[in-house]
């Protein structure tokens, strides 16, 4: 892991990931880039394409210009390198196009969840990001003191797509030396014996030579249910989860469990797109 991208909007749950991704990026000797997108109205966009209001999108440059020179001289960056990036974009196509264009490794952002009407009909920047980014992106929830991750939960069917995923959360827990705990939820709709979803786990390990998991089966009534409830009992600090990157309709119609795992859980959820 040599790059994190961390997007700012100058929060304070912006800066409790900024915390976390100092401390990972210290840990791996990695850089960080800090990001702001001036995220102006579609018809201020419109208007700086005909070149009106140009002063008013100077005033708002130099502004964050100079919250992003005080960031990156933040005592938490000791030791790290750190370069900064300000652009004019859609916040979260912003985001994904920078973190590809800086071929960075991880994206750290923070995240207080939306819900009700909020959630469906404009939902937040960070859950477009989890959506869309081909980069794992680690969403930070509540105060970071030292992001010390003692219990990371891995979700998943443990289908054939989902190695991929697998092994980068494999990875991502290996840098943060944790216990890692691989859980398999039980929904009404799709029960399966405990012992048929310990065979299912096995299989799907049989390729990998490190097996020092703790394999978990939990009934609930869905499988984001099931997910936060047992994190909850096990006191967890972190939840990986796949996402399939679904747009559009099929989004709305099928939803998405990472994201309502984002909006939703009080536990900080990092995401691994299924390739």
């Amino acid at each position: 892991m040599k790059k994190i991208l961390v997007p700012t909007d100058f929060s304070n749950q912006a800066y409790n990931a900024t915390k976390a991704a100092a401390i990972i990026a210290r840990k791996m000797n990695a850089e960080i880039i800090l990001l702001h997108i001036l995220d102006l109205p579609q018809q201020g966009s419109d208007s700086i394409n005909k070149g009106t209001p140009a002063t008013e999108v100077m005033f708002f440059k130099k502004a964050a210009d100079a919250k992003l020179e005080e960031l990156a001289h933040d005592p938490i960056f000791n030791g790290i390198t750190i370069s900064s990036s300000l652009i004019l974009d859609r916040t979260s196509l912003g985001v994904t196009k920078s973190a590809e264009n800086n071929k960075v490794n991880l994206i750290v952002m923070g995240s207080h969840g939306v819900s009700g009407v909020k959630e469906y009909f404009v939902g937040s920047n960070t859950e477009k990001v989890v959506r869309t980014s081909n980069i794992p992106v680690l969403v930070i929830k509540g105060e970071v003191e030292d992001f010390e991750i003692k219990d990371f939960v891995f979700a998943s069917d443990f289908s054939e797509g989902m190695t991929e995923p697998f092994k980068k959360a494999l990875n991502f827990n290996k840098i943060l030396g944790s216990k890692f705990h691989l859980l398999m939820v039980n929904t009404p709709n799709n029960f399966k014996p405990t012992h048929v979803a310990e065979e299912i786990v096995e299989k799907f390990l049989d390729t990998l030579t490190d097996k020092e998991f703790d394999l978990c089966t939990y009934n609930d009534m869905n499988i984001e249910k099931g997910i936060i409830n047992f994190s909850k009992k096990i006191d967890a600090d972190l939840i990986g989860i796949a996402t399939h990157g679904r747009t559009g309709l099929a989004h709305f119609f099928n939803g998405s469990i990472s994201e309502d795992l984002v909006n939703h859980s009080s536990k900080s959820v990092i995401t691994f797109k299924i390739d």
